[in-house]
């Protein structure tokens, strides 16, 4: 095997272009992911609790849009915001901003019924409890219901942004330059060594995904610890 194709293009494989060009490689891949994953979780926690709490027709209407979301492939909805955005809103959407868009709505998705169903697993006895001391509906949501259903719906967030974070490689199909799209323009120059080159893309993806799970364990770890003092 030889290595050198890696490390003789590893910073292109890293930021792409730049600084000659737009950024992109592994630290687009990162900042897609980082950006979509964030968007998406606090997408799909106003949501959920909306899932939760609202009834009648905006329930309705809640539920129909994500089982939408989720009905429709990623890279569907990609094509989607890539040629339908900028026809909507008259200006010239860049291929980032609509990867990130789609990425943050799908992942929201699935994110808002997972914190729905994290909320209706608590039981009812601790709602009832909370306003029997006095809380108001809001705060017994806030300090006693959602810190529950968060503690058990968070290795659903994790392995969401596992997903978001492979999902990150299908930005290619429009021109998104990020980790999978220089692989294969490196891939295309050298035509000789696939197997290094796409040897190495699953290697980075895979110490990518270990250090999310590495990381979203540390965090729920972290807020199980007791507290000093």
């Amino acid at each position: 095997m030889n290595t050198g194709i890696v490390t003789n293009n590893l910073l292109f494989f890293l930021v792409g272009a730049w600084p000659a060009g737009p950024l992109g490689g592994l630290a687009l891949t990162v900042l897609l992911g980082a950006g979509a994953g964030l968007l998406a979780s606090a997408l799909g926690l106003a949501w959920g609790i909306a899932l939760a709490q609202c009834r009648g027709w905006l329930h309705l209407a809640l539920h129909a849009s994500s089982e939408l979301l989720r009905a429709i492939p990623v890279l569907l909805l990609m094509f989607w915001c890539y040629f339908l955005l900028p026809i909507v809103f008259k200006v010239d959407i860049p291929g980032v901003l609509t990867v990130l868009l789609a990425l943050a709505l799908v992942s929201g998705a699935y994110l808002a019924h997972a914190v729905a169903a994290g909320i209706a697993a608590v039981p009812s006895g601790q709602r009832e409890a909370a306003l029997a001391c006095g809380l108001t509906p809001r705060q017994a949501l806030r300090f006693v219901l959602l810190p529950q259903a968060l503690r058990t719906v968070w290795p659903s967030f994790v392995n969401q942004c596992v997903t978001l974070l492979k999902d990150t490689s299908l930005a290619y199909i429009v021109g998104v330059a990020e980790f999978t799209f220089v692989a294969n323009q490196v891939n295309n120059r050298e035509q000789v060594y696939p197997l290094e080159v796409f040897s190495f893309v699953a290697l980075v993806y895979l110490l990518l995904c270990s250090g999310v799970q590495w990381l979203g364990k540390r965090l729920l770890a972290g807020r199980h610890a007791p507290k000093s003092g």
